[in-house]
């Protein structure tokens, strides 16, 4: 259950959603951009615009005694806080199968259920780091996208688009299919800004690190069951739990917070939050994941976002995207 605050702060996401189904000229920016992923991938009701297909689990995260000392969010006190997790495909095609190279990257959206009823959520992917670093160019890529199809004249527009934009091609190729869902890491892209009961503030963003990395080639991959990462999940925690470790990489001075589409150094110092249990699937996953809202600006105390204007421009794509599967 969401707090008051978090309330009003959907229903005026939601509501603006709403009122953004006008011409595409006059539409909002997180509008043009849902409507640029239904283009590209088609609208198929009930599902997300992206990350349409996935699988719905839950369990608990404890905090590490180093999380407290970045940050006073209750989620990091230390007692065990019940978790709703969803794994998902990229792309908006409910049956893609699992192995495509278009499924990467893969999602993970982590809700931690507050004690006080209130919600916070992290909205993280196996990117490295992310193609573009603001929602208009993101926009113009996915256009770029939907206007390249096969047999399209030399260079296509997406060529374009990524000669333009370099760091576009290099954050595609740091991802690959994994084996399973639990056997990859995930990595925010978005930096947020951690602040401890002394004021203190660092920024930084979440790597979530399995217990061991397991990637399949592309060829391993195609010869894959079409849901093989869907079913596996399931049938994994009906054996054992599922583990990743939570992790904040500290930006050093020189880091930028504001353009997602740069990689921050290995140097950088790493800090583990925490360990992730997860331990059950939701029964009936399919169902459960079309009323779920994942918001990456849905914070409590303790963690702020930082200035990249992408956390943002999320929060208002994922909201339209909820209004229509919702409707």
């Amino acid at each position: 259950m969401a707090s008051a605050t978090q309330k009003n702060t959907l229903v005026a996401l939601i509501l603006a959603a709403g009122l953004g189904r006008v011409a595409a000229q006059d539409a909002a920016l997180e509008t043009q951009i849902v409507d640029a992923m239904n283009k590209v991938y088609g609208v198929h009701p009930g599902f997300r615009a992206n990350h349409a297909k996935g699988v719905v689990a839950e369990g608990t995260f404890k905090a590490a005694p180093a999380a407290a000392r970045l940050s006073k969010a209750v989620i990091f006190n230390g007692n065990p806080i019940p978790v709703t997790v969803r794994f998902s495909d990229s792309t908006g095609v409910p049956n893609l199968p699992d192995g495509s190279p278009l499924a990467n990257p893969h999602g993970t959206a982590i809700k931690f259920h507050v004690p006080d009823g209130s919600e916070t959520d992290m909205v993280i992917n196996s990117l490295k780091f992310f193609p573009v670093s603001s929602g208009e160019d993101f926009r113009d890529m996915l256009l770029a996208v939907a206007e390249s199809p096969a047999g399209a004249p030399k260079p296509t527009k997406l060529e374009q688009f990524a000669a333009s934009h370099p760091n576009m091609p290099r954050a595609l190729a740091t991802v690959q299919t994994p084996d399973s869902f639990a056997d990859e890491e995930y990595y925010g892209v978005n930096a947020f800004v951690l602040v401890n009961g002394k004021g203190e503030r660092h920024a930084a963003r979440y790597i979530m690190a399995p217990e061991k990395l397991v990637h399949l080639t592309e060829e391993e991959a195609a010869k894959k069951a079409p849901d093989f990462l869907i079913d596996e999940l399931p049938a994994r925690t009906a054996r054992a739990p599922v583990t990743f470790h939570l992790k904040a990489q500290l930006a050093s001075p020189g880091d930028s917070t504001k353009d997602a589409s740069t990689s921050w150094p290995k140097s950088d110092e790493i800090v583990e939050l925490g360990v992730l249990t997860i331990d059950k699937s939701v029964a009936d996953s399919l169902e459960a994941q079309k009323k779920l809202l994942f918001l990456p600006g849905n914070l409590i105390d303790g963690i702020e976002p930082s200035d990249d204007p992408l956390i943002g421009v999320r929060d208002g794509a994922y909201a339209v995207s909820f209004s229509r599967r919702n409707p």
